[in-house]
């Protein structure tokens, strides 16, 4: 079981997922807050049917999955329906966090959570990295992956903390705006101290 987890935060398009796969490429356990969010929407599963319930057919694609586009407009400008769902989501997909990176069998696990700050989940993790890169390259790389306007990506900023909250509550920054040879130097050199940390932590 890894005891000593790293909370791995970051702003949308940071690069979240290539540092931290770089982390499992080395060894490190992996648990993705993302995957489990869409794991507990699955269908099939009673939060979904909740969801349905709530939101009506629209938030339904054609297949019975979840129509994540549909279910985000509806929530996006309406505070109340966003803390609702939040309120349905956030406690499952915290314990399932919990409960996966107790799974882990690695020296230690990167448990990746684009809104740990916001959540206030710093209380999960041993250590927080934050993966760091200037708001004008968050937003070309969102308009750039995910067919946006650049007002939109913005929109998307404005809710998430800002670099300054997420660089605050950092044991580690990792500054993703580099050629990807020096960052995974970067990453080699954080994955040995973690591996230190845990072994120090919890000695075998």
């Amino acid at each position: 079981m890894s005891k000593f987890v790293v909370g791995l935060t970051g702003g949308i398009g940071s690069g979240k997922t290539t540092v931290a796969n770089e982390f499992e490429r080395l060894g490190a356990g992996l648990v993705d807050a993302d995957i489990i969010a869409r794991e507990v929407v699955a269908k099939g599963e009673s939060t979904l049917a909740e969801i349905h319930h709530r939101f009506g057919d629209q938030v339904l694609a054609a297949d019975g999955e979840l129509n994540r586009d549909a279910l985000r407009q509806q929530v996006f400008s309406d505070e109340s329906q966003r803390q609702w769902l939040n309120n349905l989501l956030h406690p499952l997909i915290r314990q399932r966090m919990i409960d996966q990176s107790q799974q882990q069998v690695a020296p230690y696990t990167i448990l990746v959570i684009p809104l740990l700050v916001e959540n206030k989940l710093q209380t999960l993790c041993k250590r927080v990295l934050c993966v760091d890169v200037p708001v004008s390259v968050q937003v070309l790389r969102t308009s750039q992956r995910d067919g946006v306007t650049n007002s939109s990506a913005k929109a998307i900023i404005a809710r998430q903390a800002t670099r300054w909250q997420r660089l605050r509550a950092a044991n580690d920054v990792l500054n993703n705006n580099r050629v990807l040879e020096s960052v995974a130097k970067d990453i080699l050199h954080l994955h040995q101290h973690y591996l230190e940390f845990a072994t120090q932590s919890y000695p075998s």
